[in-house]
């Protein structure tokens, strides 16, 4: 036990210098521990970056409170004296907070918003019933295939929206900076960078292991035991073949070049047709 802890409090604490991390995905997973002699949530933050080589690796990990914006600060803090430098883009859920210590400690660095959370506090303020419509209307923004289509189709969502659900408008406005962030990055990369998701197989790790103990005695001890399933990911990342992305389009970050490949058109009219007439005609 002593030795693995030495071992993860090692790999906690290296040097992030070799290669700078473009890339930053941050996300949280909870569970309960005594503190204090009470039952409270803990949450185990978890920072995974993708290199200039276009690998990814654990970068950094803590138990905290994730609606704290001092605790954020000083957690990526933590990361910037291990000399995390480069980084371009950070990917998150709205935390309470984070968005400041983000452009408190990454000065230069742009947000992405993760689509997939936004979309569940959308839909929590949509009727069951309208729910899946609502959905398509969204994604259609994410399915065009450069940043001009996409501001467009932003514009046109709203529209079609404002009527039938004026507050998942307000939402909309209020979020589409932080949502089409990805946009000004390589078209190649951004599936994989306008959400938390790629942190999916991470997180449902974490809480596998943690749901098995139930209650933990303190912090620490749950701080060790997700230290451990992330320092196994990071091995096993370490170790395989495949980069999370090529190095070839990592270099186009260097330039910021954003112009893409030739894509298949995207045929999303039908769709939106069927939408608008949902709105028209709930009925129907």
């Amino acid at each position: 036990m002593l030795a693995w802890t030495r071992r993860w409090r090692k790999f906690r604490d290296r040097s992030l210098s070799a290669l700078d991390f473009p890339y930053v995905f941050l996300d949280a997973t909870y569970c309960k521990a005594r503190v204090n002699h009470r039952i409270v949530s803990q949450a185990i933050v978890v920072a995974v970056g993708v290199a200039a080589d276009g690998r990814r690796e654990v970068l950094g990990f803590d138990v905290g409170d994730t609606e704290n914006e001092g605790f954020w600060t000083a957690f990526l803090r933590s990361l910037k004296v291990l000399w995390l430098d480069g980084v371009k883009l950070v990917m998150s859920d709205a935390h309470s907070g984070l968005k400041k210590a983000i452009g408190t400690v990454f000065q230069g660095a742009s947000w992405q918003r993760c689509r997939v959370h936004f979309m569940r506090n959308v839909l929590s303020v949509v009727p069951k019933g309208s729910q899946d419509m609502v959905a398509s209307i969204i994604r259609t923004v994410f399915a065009r295939p450069d940043r001009e289509y996409i501001e467009k189709q932003f514009t046109e969502v709203t529209t079609m929206l404002s009527r039938s659900h004026p507050k998942v408008t307000a939402m909309l406005d209020d979020a589409r900076p932080d949502l089409l962030a990805f946009a000004g990055f390589p078209h190649r990369h951004w599936r994989q960078i306008w959400s938390t998701n790629p942190l999916e197989r991470v997180n449902k790790e974490i809480k596998r292991r943690t749901d098995v103990v139930g209650v933990f005695p303190n912090p620490a001890a749950f701080l060790r035991l997700a230290g451990a399933v992330l320092v196994e990911h990071h091995d096993e990342w370490e170790a395989g073949d495949r980069r999370y992305f090529s190095e070839s389009s990592v270099l186009e970050l260097k330039t910021m070049n954003t112009q893409i490949e030739p894509a298949e058109e995207v045929n999303i009219l039908a769709e939106l047709v069927s939408a608008q007439a949902q709105i028209t005609d709930p009925t129907r």
